[in-house]
């Protein structure tokens, strides 16, 4: 793994159109050993029920707050630590969709960890191997830190540092849109 960059290229306030360009740029991607990961913070015991639901065995999580206390680490009940910072890594694609199902308003982080991007002779691109090709959708936020709650959802690609925009542009026109202007750095 390494760092990239994510670029928006999509901030509707409908989850639905969210989730739909989601698809598309899934669509365009090299699929072959992908995998899924999630974090948000979790504060209601309904949504907790609901994601343990989803993730069943479950997940990596910490008390979240200057003096909270309690980890899956040793071994606490998260029920007992709300609200929780959840992380987990690694899960198959299918999860994806009911955990985003799961938050009710929750903010989230979903990253698709991809095998590649395709090569794109008319456009002039190389085929991008799984080091940098990553797809986010941040639920009820606009960062991958979930630091600016929102009412809406962003869809992130990521790319290298080295890219010239063009990747970004193609997989943006790939779901009918354009790049926002806003990148940040993933550290992954």
């Amino acid at each position: 793994m390494s760092n990239s960059l994510a670029a928006a290229v999509l901030t509707p306030p409908d989850l639905t159109e969210a989730i739909r360009a989601v698809r598309a740029l899934l669509a365009v991607a090299d699929l072959d050993r992908a995998e899924v990961d999630f974090e948000a913070v979790i504060h209601s015991p309904q949504v907790l029920r609901r994601v343990q639901d989803v993730l069943p065995g479950g997940f990596e999580w910490w008390a979240f707050g200057e003096t909270a206390e309690g980890s899956s680490k040793a071994g606490d009940d998260p029920a007992a630590c709300l609200p929780i910072r959840l992380f987990e890594w690694g899960r198959p694609l299918d999860r994806a969709e009911p955990f985003i199902a799961a938050l009710a308003g929750t903010a989230a982080a979903v990253r698709w960890d991809l095998n590649g991007w395709p090569e794109v002779p008319e456009a002039g691109l190389e085929a991008v191997s799984q080091k940098y090709a990553y797809l986010t959708l941040t639920v009820n936020s606009r960062d991958l830190c979930q630091d600016e709650p929102s009412q809406d959802h962003t869809v992130h690609v990521h790319t290298s540092r080295g890219d010239d925009g063009g990747r970004v542009e193609w997989l943006a026109a790939c779901v009918g849109s354009t790049p926002t202007g806003r990148v940040e750095m993933a550290f992954l």
